[in-house]
């Protein structure tokens, strides 16, 4: 079973290096309303690419990378565009409903 688990593990790395693949992970975990979901795959994108590389890049240090990407971490939206950035994502925004005036 752990190498079931380490397989899967790596390959979702490895998929997760791929911005598209990226994106559509952290479009499904937006989909569930969470912050916390949100950020726990932030997360596993951030570890995808090494999170000492992206602290390098965003200029945050680790350890505050790794607090703002915890389950209780709260990002600010310097730091969360910063590190979007750093795996090739940015934020957008959309409609959710549309509501003629």
């Amino acid at each position: 079973m752990k190498e079931i688990t380490e397989k899967y593990e790596q390959n979702l790395k490895e998929d997760l290096l791929d911005p598209l693949e990226a994106a559509e992970y952290l479009n499904a975990a937006l989909e569930d309303g969470t912050q916390e979901v949100f950020l726990m795959a932030l997360k596993d994108v951030a570890d995808a690419k090494g999170i000492s590389e992206i602290a390098r890049e965003t200029r945050l240090n680790r350890e505050n990378l790794y607090r703002i990407l915890s389950t209780k971490g709260n990002p600010n939206l310097k730091s969360l565009n910063a590190v979007l950035h750093s795996v090739g994502l940015r934020l957008w925004v959309t409609v959710e409903k549309y509501v003629q005036p």
